[in-house]
């Protein structure tokens, strides 16, 4: 995926996390690049590329999520 592509999908997840998690987006993105669903995102062995930016945002979700219950 070109890299200008990938990053203007970043921003729109970024921007779906401070929505749903209601803080600032520099907040969310500071969150998402410290999270495996961004790791997991930039490397095209994963094909969460090629995902929709919901989609995106629900896995991330579920990762906190995950982090919270432990």
């Amino acid at each position: 995926m070109r890299t200008n592509v990938l990053w203007r999908k970043i921003a729109r997840v970024i921007l779906l996390i401070a929505d749903e998690l209601h803080i600032s987006e520099e907040q969310a993105l500071d969150r998402f690049y410290r999270s495996r669903t961004y790791e997991m995102l930039t490397d095209p062995r994963y094909g969460l590329q090629t995902m929709s930016d919901v989609y995106i945002l629900d896995e991330y979700l579920k990762e906190e999520s995950l982090k919270i219950n432990q």
